[in-house]
């Protein structure tokens, strides 16, 4: 046994060694609040990537799937690529009168908040066909890389893609720090998250997975093969299509899911059904100050955007899922925070 207090020789090195592992822990996950939450994350990384350890994930096998619209950026009052698909049926209806007469694009064209969050699913997929039909894929990938860049919310003044949740991205970084191949798996359009999602959160547009509609190959007036957008939905990426969609392009289960909505419950489902240890977390919006705060679970205000219900609430908590509650787990949520 070593006698620290008698060794000087030794006391030096070892409590400069102390103090580095202490420093290095606390700079694991630094905006996030220490508690349950945080040690859970940590604890389920160092078992899965410490050899030797019972619960070992092989480095070809620790894949991390993630939601993207609630879950890595802000999605509130609206998806911000329905946003943009806004935008394009205005200028679309510049060109064409019939669209401010006829529904749901008249509703679009009002701007009006509260009309247009009564609009169903079904209707914001009319909208996103009407939208997009026609277009190549390259030219649709341009125009939205440069909405992107001119684009802000008008609540904070700021770019969408500077609306990303801090915490998160530490978290993809910790992930991808420790072996683990991090994916976006979202029921929002592949493509418009393909545009920016290498820049943003460090995942490159292959590692993308998402709704997506059908193209057909054709020419432009010049000769050049193009990719055309069709009306026809390819890939329904929400519910039990992210399983199927995981299945598709990734080919194994993965160790981790992230969501926050009941889109996502069937992807944690999914992921947490493999053997050994898996850790599947959702993300509660509690914090109506620093963000928003929508459920309906733990009595929160009820929405259509990002639908965490009571019933998921429970399911979550019954199977060990982790509830990341952004209000009490998170010191800061955006990198502009003071």
């Amino acid at each position: 046994m070593i006698n620290f207090s008698s060794n000087k020789m030794l006391s030096i090195p070892l409590l400069i060694l102390f103090s580095s592992i202490t420093h290095a822990s606390q700079n694991v996950l630094p905006s996030w609040n220490d508690g349950d939450t945080k040690n859970k994350i940590i604890s389920f990384v160092e078992k899965t990537t410490k050899e030797g350890s019972v619960d070992f994930v092989k480095p070809e096998e620790r894949i991390a799937t993630f939601d993207q619209d609630g879950t890595l950026w802000v999605e509130h009052p609206m998806y911000t690529q329905f946003l943009y698909i806004f935008d394009r049926i205005e200028y679309l209806a510049q060109k064409d009168n019939t669209f401010k007469n006829t529904e749901p694009f008249k509703t679009i064209l009002t701007k009006d908040p509260k009309k247009i969050s009564k609009l169903t699913s079904e209707q914001l997929n009319i909208i996103a066909a009407t939208a997009l039909t026609g277009m190549d894929v390259e030219t649709y990938n341009l125009e939205v890389a440069k909405w992107l860049e001119k684009s802000k919310d008008p609540r904070w003044n700021k770019l969408y893609t500077e609306l990303t949740y801090l915490p998160m991205r530490e978290l993809l970084d910790y992930l991808r720090a420790n072996g683990y191949k991090t994916y976006i798996v979202t029921g929002g359009g592949q493509n418009f998250v393909r545009v920016y999602s290498d820049n943003v959160y460090g995942i490159p547009p292959e590692q993308v997975m998402g709704s997506s509609f059908v193209t057909k190959y054709s020419y432009n007036k010049a000769g050049k093969p193009i990719l055309l957008i069709d009306p026809s939905l390819l890939i329904n990426d929400d519910f039990g299509g992210k399983a199927r969609g995981i299945e598709l392009l990734i080919g194994r289960k993965p160790i981790i899911s992230v969501g926050n909505s009941t889109g996502d419950r069937e992807m944690l489902e999914y992921t947490t059904s493999g053997k050994g240890l898996r850790l599947g977390m959702l993300v509660l919006h509690n914090d109506d100050k620093r963000e928003y705060a929508y459920g309906p679970a733990e009595g929160l205000p009820n929405t259509e955007v990002g639908r965490f219900t009571q019933n998921l609430y429970d399911e979550a908590l019954e199977k060990g899922w982790v509830i990341i509650k952004m209000k009490e787990d998170w010191k800061k949520i955006f990198s502009f925070d003071e």
